[in-house]
């Protein structure tokens, strides 16, 4: 029984770490960004571009202003926070599918001539993970959690699905769309174990070119 608790108290430490390093990342690459007069924006995604593929794995680092960062940290730490506890291999492969599904859409489906950047896909992601999580597994405690995230965030995800100047409804809808793969996909895989098969703001800017 100690053993257990110790496994699982070791597995939620490396997952909050890991979380702070996410978030740590993303606020060091918004410093240099500002010190660069937001140049590194045009590594975002840019629709259909072959040339800008590698946009989709940058873009969830890359902010257009201070304040565009902090209200994606804020939904981020918080939903980040309960994925973590799951351990830090969990939130990585949430993380990863989930940014890799909204970048893809987001290349695929946003206007040409644009370019996103932010965080938010993966906050929705994370967000319809929680909500989606226990419909897959079954439990009642996620089930419960998955209720609140609804309860909070509901609101709010609806209405950043709503087509907005400058906002990015597709980094959303996609991302939310990668939450429940997430979900599915990682439903028969126990918090901090390893398997056998691998994986792959609060508004989102959207900076014309």
């Amino acid at each position: 029984m100690k053993d257990r608790f110790r496994e699982r108290y070791a597995a939620q430490a490396d997952g909050l770490r890991t979380l702070g390093a996410l978030v740590a990342i993303m606020w060091a690459v918004e410093i240099v960004n500002a010190l660069d007069s937001y140049r590194l924006d045009n590594d975002g995604i840019v629709p259909r571009s072959v040339a800008h593929l590698d946009g989709i794995v940058f873009a969830p680092f890359l902010h257009a202003s201070f304040g565009h960062l902090l209200s994606n940290t804020v939904p981020f730490v918080i939903l980040g926070f309960a994925i973590a506890l799951a351990g830090a291999r969990r939130l990585l492969l949430v993380s990863l599918i989930v940014a890799l599904v909204s970048g893809a859409g987001t290349w695929l489906t946003a206007p040409g001539g644009s370019v996103t950047v932010g965080a938010s896909g993966v906050v929705f992601g994370y967000a319809t993970y929680l909500i989606s999580r226990g419909l897959f597994n079954r439990k009642i405690a996620e089930l419960g959690l998955g209720l609140v995230v609804l309860v909070l965030f509901g609101g709010a995800l609806l209405y950043d699905l709503i087509p907005h100047t400058g906002i990015s409804w597709e980094a959303h809808l996609f991302g939310g769309i990668g939450g429940v793969l997430a979900a599915a996909g990682l439903a028969r895989e126990r918090p901090g174990k390893a398997r056998a098969t691998s994986l792959p703001a609060h508004t989102h800017a959207r900076v014309r070119s």
